[in-house]
């Protein structure tokens, strides 16, 4: 006794009898867009610096991933001016640098070795 299931041979449909139903149409293809793409995350790790200012001026670095490329410019002008201001107030807390002493031997102010003829 054989159980099999006759399986029916594939034959291309003739082109010229008639078909059952509504002729196939090809699957759309999404209209071709040569614009520019919409805004994508970079994905470029930020690592914390361990500055609380500074680390929330590159943390909004991340607003640039929203926008559109013409609008990064103003993002990034923004945290390069409070990364500036950061740096400068760090030097301003350090005080003004000590004065070099003077006569000390191999000092760049004062030769090691003198010569007196």
């Amino acid at each position: 006794m054989n159980d099999a299931v006759p399986q029916a041979a594939y034959t291309e449909p003739d082109a010229g009898a008639p078909q059952d139903g509504p002729p196939e149409q090809p699957a759309p293809r999404p209209p071709y867009d040569d614009g520019p793409a919409g805004p994508a995350p970079l994905g470029v790790p930020r690592t914390p610096t361990g500055n609380a200012e500074v680390d929330a001026h590159v943390e909004r670095l991340a607003d640039a991933d929203h926008l559109t490329t013409d609008g990064h410019l103003e993002v990034y002008e923004d945290v390069h001016r409070g990364l500036r201001d950061a740096l400068t107030a760090l030097d301003a807390r350090l005080g003004p640098s000590p004065a070099p002493h003077r006569g000390t031997p191999g000092h760049p102010s004062q030769p090691a070795h003198v010569h007196r003829s």
